[in-house]
């Protein structure tokens, strides 16, 4: 007995640093959400494996991506005694041709471990919250990236406001003027980002001219999401069509508007027009014959002065001013998550010279990195740590110092689950601003504005009655 009980501690003492990351990688990538995949049948690597790869690829610190996948290439033969493909090319080839069956099957994965470790921070109150909002990543200037992500028509927009600024002097420097430079080409992203967690959801990519509404349309379409879920946005995503597509589809919404949105009161449609009831009813749907939208106006106000935000949870109960301020700041996490992928991870530009594989490489690099922050996220909850404490600099460079010392049995304390732990921001005071002294001067300081509000006149009404008896008529 006495000798079984020294064997146990001598297996506990004889694991070393990558027995941990392993079981850690193996928690999210299991074998299991592959087996229903359709691959050809000369293929030779197994899904997991593959995907362990790719995973293992991203985490690489190497500037050069033949560089990330040579190491990669090792530590996957540390991790589980081979790799999954030979070469780069194979990588990226089976990431690109297979990509589109991996991605949801691991989104779905993800999602449900963070509902199984996210216990009271999974809801905020009645309501699973996910914010959106968009970004660009840059990408090198080949002539097929150019072609894939620019603009055609960049900076040509005679409603751009520094056309309108310089457009009489425009004329005097025209001779003078050299030339303007190509710009980057881009792929822009679109995320869903739990708020709660404060990890990614899903995500949509395109051109840099994209348009970040209609992938979050394309996505509600595509994707499923659990009862109650509250989409939070910016004053980017609003609009009567764009509204009444969310709440065709059984959503709801908080969005902040602001100057570019137009409200109506008293219009007589809702029977209790209180507590902030507006109508959202343009002359375009009056024309088509839709009907008016009832939503609820909320107004806040903080430091940075009147927010305006704008719902279709009528009633308060489930959705009071309190808790709704409380979101919307919660929302402003999804520029700290952008900031990580592109300055902590460094992707802010990718290194991929095709538009396929650039996609690749961004998406992958979006896994790669909400696996870390599950990670500590999960390990963090155990022990009482919210997750907004989440350190996500500090969770990557654990991640990748266990890969470098992936040979060494941990001591007390500094084993992957207890260095997760500690991946937290600092608690001390701050005595001044993080603010870089050299910044650049913006003159137009961005604003939403207040919303236009108006009380329904009577020709409003007139076509209220006509739309009603429509209605009446075609039923």
């Amino acid at each position: 007995m006495v000798q079984q009980g020294s064997t146990r501690k001598k297996a506990v003492r004889d694991t070393v640093h990558l027995d941990f990351l392993r079981k850690a990688m193996e928690w999210v990538i299991d074998a299991s959400i592959f087996q229903d995949m359709k691959t050809h049948g000369n293929i030779k690597w197994i899904a997991k494996e593959l995907v362990m790869l790719a995973v293992l690829w991203v985490w690489s610190e190497k500037s050069q991506l033949t560089a990330a996948f040579g190491e990669a290439i090792v530590w996957s033969q540390r991790l589980i005694g081979r790799a999954a493909v030979g070469s780069y090319q194979a990588l990226t080839n089976a990431l690109v041709t297979y990509g589109g069956q991996l991605v949801p099957l691991l989104w779905n994965r993800l999602q449900r471990l963070m509902e199984e470790v996210g216990k009271e921070h999974w809801r905020i109150g009645v309501w699973l919250p996910l914010a959106v909002d968009g970004s660009r990543a840059s990408t090198p200037r080949t002539k097929t990236n150019e072609e894939a992500f620019r603009a055609a028509n960049y900076g040509k927009s005679s409603s751009a406001k520094y056309r309108k600024k310089n457009r009489k002097t425009k004329n005097k420097r025209k001779k003078n003027r050299v030339k303007a430079e190509t710009v980057t080409p881009q792929i822009w992203l679109t995320l869903l980002w739990h708020m709660g967690l404060r990890l990614p959801w899903c995500w949509k990519m395109g051109p840099s001219d994209s348009s970040e509404r209609e992938h979050f349309r394309e996505m509600l379409v595509q994707q499923s999401f659990p009862k109650n879920t509250l989409f939070c946005g910016d004053a980017g995503f609003t609009g009567y069509d764009f509204w009444k597509s969310i709440m065709e589809l059984g959503h709801h919404f908080l969005i902040r508007v602001g100057a570019n949105v137009s409200l109506l009161t008293k219009l007589g449609y809702y029977a209790r027009e209180c507590n902030g009831i507006v109508y959202v009813w343009p002359d375009s749907a009056v024309r088509k014959s839709q009907p008016p939208l009832v939503l609820r106006l909320i107004h806040l106000k903080n430091e940075r002065g009147d927010v305006y935000l704008l719902t279709n949870v009528l009633g308060t109960r489930c959705l009071s001013d309190a808790l709704s301020s409380r979101l919307y700041t919660l929302r402003w996490g999804i520029e700290l998550q952008f900031r990580t992928l592109k300055q902590t991870f460094g992707r802010r530009t990718l290194r991929s010279r095709t538009p396929d594989r650039a996609y690749a490489e961004l998406e992958w690099s979006l896994l790669g990195l909400w696996m870390i922050h599950l990670f500590a996220v999960k390990e963090q909850v155990k022990v009482g740590e919210p997750p907004s404490q989440t350190s996500a600099a500090m969770a990557i460079q654990v991640v990748r110092s266990i890969l470098f010392l992936w040979c060494e049995v941990p001591e007390e304390g500094t084993d992957l689950w207890t260095q997760l732990q500690n991946a937290v921001v600092d608690s001390y005071e701050r005595q001044s601003s993080k603010r870089a002294r050299y910044r650049p001067h913006k003159k137009d300081v961005p604003s939403a504005g207040k919303p236009i509000i108006m009380v329904a006149n009577e020709k409003r009404k007139q076509e209220l009655e006509r739309y009603r008896q429509n209605v009446a008529n075609a039923t």
